[in-house]
Parts: structure tokens; C-alpha cells; sequence
């Protein structure tokens, strides 16, 4: 099954039990990464008693501080929301995004969000993703546990990754996606850029502009050659204003 390189992420869980739910459902359905963003109470034995016989899947389970290392390595990240359309950003439905998350794992790693259990995840962390999903349900009654929300998610990945009708074809060999990690230098870089040209933010409250970029980029869901032409051509710009005589060897955006 095609499935190893997708993650399941869940971003500050409450419940032990949760993640004990969970880790049972993707095993049901032949997942195996979890990773956790700072879990409220992990390891615990309720998490044992709910997985079930996923006990290894719960010992490999992986807990970092942010969001931002969940997702380092990956080169596309999906996210689950519950909130109303935003044009700016692209969700789709959670059968649609399933064959889309199995289509680009086969080019790296792939991460699938899960927000805390009351407040879901915040816009820093939505701004991460790709694609946006929302699950259908009865509008009058639309909330669904956290547990039940990923059994759906990794059903509907299983039947992607299972059906070749539900998979888009793919190059022989495809150019990995640009991870995370890259990802983030490249807006550092851009930022510095921007900062150097004097191209100033003049949305409402001179906040938005970098969030738009972000979404602009995240949709265009780069591969590792695509970001290293943009970084290019962000280094040509600083290098044609650098002052005659200066030297750098060291490419904006990364550690000295």
C-alpha cells in the first residue's frame, strides 16, 4: 500500500484517549506515522487501553514542540478545518483530498492535520498547508470527535491509495517536492528581499501581505527545483545591490 509516507499530525490533543482512537484507526487502515504537537497527556495509559492492539504504532509515535517540525520534511501538508470558504485558500472535500494527499506522497512525504479538539488549528498553522479539507456533515450538527474525524480521513486514504480510478498519473520520475523546512528559508529569504527593495506591506493594519504570499506559493506546491530558481533569482537581486567590494557567502535565509 502506498501509504508510508503519509503522516497523520495532531496539533495539541486534550484527550489520552484520542490519540489512543486514533493510532487503532490507522492501523484498521494501513497507516503507520503519527506524530504529535504537544500533547496534553502522552504517553497514558488510557491511549494504550483505546489503541487496541496499536501499541507500536503508539511507541512510534513521535512528539515535537510546533507544528512547523511536524511538518520539517514534508513536501505537501493538508489541513482539516471546520471554518467557512476562503477564496484565498483551496479546500476541498474529504474523498477529493484523499487521492490528492496519496498523488503527492509519491514525490516525499506528506502530513495530514488534525487540530485541538475545541479550537482546531490557528491560522499560523493552517498558513503550512496546501489545501484546506472539510469533512461533510449535518449542518445542524457538524462537529465530529477528533477520533471519528481521522477513522474517516484514513478510510478514504486507504480506498485512494487501493483504487488506481482514484489516482491522478504521475511523471517516472518525479522531482521531489520541496519540504517544509525549504519551504520556510525561501519566505525568509523573500521577506528579506522585500525588506531590502522597500516593498512595504500596505494592507489593513500591515499584517496581511506576507500571508497572501504564503498562499499564493503553497498553492503553486513548488518542487525542490522550483524553489532553488526563485532563491536564485532573489540572490541575483540582492547581489546586483549589493555595494561594489561586498561579500557574502553565505545565501539569505540560511545558517552562517
Amino acid at each position: 500500500m502506498p501509504l508510508a509516507a503519509i503522516r497523520i499530525v495532531l496539533v495539541e490533543p486534550s484527550h489520552p484517549g484520542n490519540i489512543g482512537a486514533v493510532a487503532r484507526a490507522m492501523k484498521n487502515m494501513a497507516l503507520a506515522e503519527l506524530t504529535l504537537v504537544r500533547p496534553k497527556a502522552f504517553p497514558h495509559p488510557e491511549a494504550s487501553a483505546r489503541a487496541s492492539g496499536a501499541d507500536d504504532l503508539l511507541g512510534r509515535a513521535r512528539v515535537v514542540d510546533s507544528v512547523t517540525d511536524a511538518v520539517a520534511d514534508c513536501g505537501f501538508v493538508a489541513a482539516t478545518t471546520s471554518r467557512p470558504r476562503d477564496l484565498n485558500f483551496r479546500a476541498l472535500d474529504l474523498h477529493e483530498a484523499a487521492g490528492r494527499i496519496v498523488e503527492m506522497s509519491a514525490r516525499g512525504p506528506a502530513a495530514l492535520l488534525f487540530g485541538a479538539e475545541r479550537t482546531g488549528l490557528t491560522n499560523e498553522e493552517l498558513a503550512l498547508a496546501h489545501l484546506l479539507i472539510r469533512i461533510p456533515a449535518n449542518p445542524a450538527y457538524p462537529s465530529l470527535n477528533l477520533a471519528m474525524a481521522v477513522q474517516l480521513a484514513c478510510y478514504e486514504l486507504f480506498r485512494a491509495a487501493g483504487s488506481p480510478a482514484d489516482q491522478r498519473p504521475l511523471s517516472e520520475s518525479p522531482v521531489p517536492l520541496a519540504p517544509g523546512a525549504e519551504m520556510e528559508r525561501f519566505y525568509l529569504h523573500l521577506r528579506e528581499v522585500m525588506d531590502e527593495v522597500d516593498f512595504k506591506d500596505r494592507t489593513t493594519g500591515g499584517t496581511h501581505l506576507m500571508t497572501r504570499i504564503r498562499r499564493l506559493f503553497q498553492r503553486c506546491e513548488m518542487d525542490q527545483n522550483e524553489v532553488n530558481i526563485l532563491r536564485g533569482f532573489l540572490t541575483s537581486v540582492q547581489a546586483r545591490r549589493r555595494p561594489a567590494g561586498a561579500n557574502s557567502n553565505t545565501a539569505p535565509g540560511d545558517k552562517p
